[in-house]
């Protein structure tokens, strides 16, 4: 499947995230340690966003893998954000690699990544899809389970629904349509964070002033916390709150 991260806390360039550390995601879109259910390479694609100076996000996308793209090396070590979401796709079979495919997915100041897979789809939540403005399914971002639950993630926002509620009451209901999915969702405004941990892994590092939110540690130290299963993290550069999904 997938890795990605969120990063909140004082401003760091996009080197330090994604190529500096020894197990970065850079590393982990062709050595990742930690593949359940299937796959072994983080090759089909990535994306980055970032919010400079406090405004809406940036994004820099595509369908190749990062390690094969110049132009992202350049731009990580001269762009520095307090907020930073980036991730590497490894598409489910039968799915496409199209650079609009790779998370994050945005709108406003939302950024949004999906680590797993949906079980049975399309078939399995044709139900939950229905219930979506047809327009919101005619301009999916791509034909990909992601882009659905960023869909249904987004028509709740949208509604007003707090962030998450929003991530929550998605993964329930994808949970209950397609059992055995693996559903780690992310999702920032670039002030909060809020990670799933359904059928993958998470892990948290916190220091007084910044947090991490990663698919699997990107170093050996021994401050990462690992996130159970079935739980829910919303956290901010000064703390973290972990609770059970089903209480939300």
């Amino acid at each position: 499947m997938c890795r990605h991260l969120v990063y909140l806390g004082p401003p760091v360039t996009l080197r330090e995230l994604l190529f500096d550390p020894p197990a970065s995601l850079m590393r982990q879109s062709w050595a990742p340690r930690d593949m359940r259910g299937g796959g072994t390479i983080n090759a089909d694609g990535f994306g980055v966003g970032w919010y400079p100076n406090g405004g809406e996000p940036v994004r820099y996308r595509r369908a190749c893998p990062i390690w094969s793209d110049p132009t992202i090396v350049q731009l990580a070590g001269v762009t520095r954000s307090g907020a930073i979401l980036a991730a590497v796709r490894s598409a489910t079979p039968g799915m496409p690699v199209l650079e609009s495919a790779a998370a994050p997915f945005a709108e406003g100041r939302w950024l949004f990544s999906h680590n797993g897979a949906v079980r049975g789809w399309p078939d399995s939540v044709v139900s939950l899809a229905g219930a979506l403005p047809v327009r919101d399914l005619l301009t999916l971002d791509a034909p990909t389970d992601s882009a659905l639950l960023w869909a249904l993630v987004r028509h709740r926002l949208r509604a007003g629904v707090k962030p998450a509620r929003a991530i929550a009451e998605t993964v329930v209901a994808v949970a209950r349509a397609a059992p055995g999915s693996r559903l780690n969702l992310l999702l920032t405004d670039g002030h909060t964070a809020v990670a799933s941990v359904v059928g993958h892994a998470l892990s948290i590092r916190r220091t007084p002033t910044s947090v991490v939110l990663a698919s699997e540690p990107y170093d050996d130290e021994s401050d990462w916390q690992a996130v159970p299963d079935g739980q829910l993290a919303v956290a901010t550069a000064t703390g973290v709150q972990i609770r059970a999904l089903m209480a939300e």
